[in-house]
């Protein structure tokens, strides 16, 4: 076994190995604020371009490799100690939503695993997700009723993976540091970074999080990323280390050894077993190709769109239609560009009786050159009628096929270019759902004293008005409304109404009989949450009833027990989110 290269003698290494520790141990006394919550050093944003740049090389960087070993297990044990202590992980300051540290003590583990389950079953909307990132991201207490710490970290990090938002995710990792503990929440991001050909933010997850890496895949990457950053002492003394623990990978060795100069013999192996092996595969051939299959992992689709290494449509074959299914596919899954599939479309000849007759040809034809005469029937229609009706055909072909995502931005821009005042009745609710994403929504609201739920009342959810006013106006404006008998008190009023009574508004006993409230609505198992303090439950199951629809969508009697959860659970921040979102007036 070659130990190492550039230090000769195993004892030096040992030497090394004592020196780093004991100098650990000098600093370890310094004064630690485990309350420490706030704003960390933010990651390099910058993109990739040459050699990375990172601080000085660490004295614990040394020690994290050899912190497997027996002789020194003890001061491993004395690093991790306050995190096995502080059995708290989170994003959020509680009092960021008027939420407490033990929001989750009161949680039967059972009971959150089901309702995780449910969820991953749900094409939850944005605001369904806004209120589960709040309920599992809130810096809390663990609950420890059938449940263990392992499993609820897990869950965030599932979450946090389902819910693909690498900045959530990097800030999360960079407030919970011990990376051990998010294994596969750190794999998914560095795995995906690369993926994308961002292997500056990869590497920077390693350097923004100094700690003992107990994972061979990812100790493996920061010795790669070491490399690259031509810290290739360091690099060399953590690949010695792993070898004196017994690791054994061929693969990377021969990598390894190319990229530190001492195997200048191009190893011409390609492995797609993992992400990072594939991007080795490929930094250390000159003469790189790889031609995807059926198999080919998606992540592997997005290295070779993102580097460029894909054929390009002009050097397809038509006549092989297998792979343009499997680009079509690629496509799908936004691992190839939409406007190289339809550009290879383009490429497809068809007569002049095909494209008159369009709609009995394409049913003669292959899937793919089904679809590429009516796409091209479609750009030379003028006709708003004829040209939606071919749109949808092509939409529900490509959905049929199971790959519908592969027409969305071509869709979206063809639909654009037609004028709203033209598009025929039968045409308008396809039209809408397609471009609903593409209109600008109104933020700015409009006052109307005329309706309770409209009114300046609304000023004070906006944190621009005091109590005191508030209860003024309120019952200012409920003196007006006694008058006018032809008003009706809705229950989007009754929802605002009830919200500044949970505040502690005084409506005049005069008032009181204008209208009444029925909790009658409230779900049963929700309304046992909230009297045991269950708030992280609660919160789940607020989000499952909300699902995939937006709150603006809602009806009014859902929309009532969800603020009256809210209000009893005095969870002020979210519940004033809400209201500013479900009853003013917008333009």
């Amino acid at each position: 076994m070659k130990i190492l290269k550039l230090l000769n003698n195993k004892k030096i290494l040992i030497l090394l190995i004592f020196f780093y520790v004991f100098n650990f141990k000098a600093h370890s006394n310094d004064p630690v604020d485990i309350w420490n919550i706030g704003p960390q050093k933010p990651i390099d944003k910058s993109s990739d371009n040459g050699q990375l740049k990172d601080e000085s090389i660490s004295t614990n960087k040394i020690y994290e490799m050899q912190a497997e070993k027996d002789d020194i297990s003890e001061i491993v044990e004395d690093e991790s100690l306050l995190s096995k202590k502080i059995n708290i992980a989170g994003l959020y300051d509680p009092e960021e939503n008027n939420l407490k540290m033990d929001m989750w003590v009161n949680s039967d583990g059972e009971d959150i695993l089901n309702i995780f389950n449910k969820l991953k079953t749900i094409n939850l909307s944005n605001d369904a997700k806004e209120i589960i990132n709040i309920s599992i991201l809130t810096n809390s207490y663990f609950p420890n009723k059938n449940i263990s710490s392992e499993q609820f970290l897990n869950l965030k990090a599932d979450w946090l993976i389902k819910n693909n938002d690498f900045k959530l995710m990097e800030d999360y990792l960079f407030k919970n540091k011990n990376i051990n503990q998010n294994l596969k929440l750190v794999k998914f991001l560095v795995n995906e970074y690369l993926s994308e050909s961002k292997l500056k933010k990869s590497c920077n997850i390693f350097f923004n999080i100094k700690e003992v890496i107990n994972d061979d895949y990812l100790s493996k990457f920061k010795i790669y990323c070491l490399i690259n950053e031509d810290k290739k002492e360091e690099a060399q003394l953590l690949y010695d280390l792993k070898k004196e623990l017994n690791f054994k990978d061929d693969f990377f060795e021969k990598k390894f050894n190319y990229l530190l100069g001492y195997d200048v013999k191009i190893d011409e192996i390609i492995s797609d077993k993992t992400i990072l092996n594939f991007h080795l595969s490929h930094r250390t051939n000159p003469d790189f190709k790889f031609t995807p299959k059926k198999t080919t992992p998606k992540n592997i689709w997005k290295y070779l769109s993102y580097s460029n290494l894909l054929d390009s449509v002009e050097n397809i074959d038509l006549e092989d239609q297998n792979k343009i299914i499997l680009i079509e596919k690629a496509t799908h899954e936004k691992n190839y560009k939409e406007k190289e599939l339809y550009e290879l479309y383009k490429r497809f000849q068809f007569s002049i009786d095909q494209f008159l007759s369009v709609k009995q040809s394409y049913k003669l034809l292959t899937s793919v050159e089904a679809k590429a005469l009516i796409y091209q029937r479609i750009l030379i229609t003028n006709e708003v009628e004829p040209k939606l009706e071919l749109v949808k055909i092509l939409k529900n072909l490509f959905i049929k096929e199971g790959i519908g995502n592969a027409f969305n931005s071509e869709l979206v821009k063809i639909l654009k270019a037609i004028d709203i005042n033209e598009i025929p009745s039968n045409y308008i609710n396809f039209y809408n759902v397609y471009l609903a994403n593409e209109k600008p929504i109104s933020t700015k609201i409009k006052i109307n004293n005329k309706i309770i739920h409209q009114s300046k009342l609304l000023n004070y959810f906006k944190d621009e008005v005091s109590l005191k006013i508030v209860q003024k106006d309120l019952n200012d404006l409920l003196k007006k409304t006694k008058r006018d008998k032809k008003y009706y008190v809705s229950n989007k009023d009754i929802i605002i109404l009830e919200s500044l009574k949970s505040d502690g508004v005084k409506i005049l006993k005069k008032y009181q009989d204008l209208y009444e409230v029925d909790n009658s609505n409230m779900p049963a198992d929700i309304q046992v949450l909230i009297n045991n303090n269950d708030t992280g439950l609660a919160l789940l199951r607020l989000a499952q009833i909300i699902g995939q629809d937006e709150l603006k969508d809602i009806d009014t009697e859902t929309l009532s027990f969800i603020i009256n959860a809210l209000n009893q659970l005095n969870i002020d921040t979210l519940r004033n989110k809400i209201l500013l979102k479900i009853l003013p007036l917008k333009v």
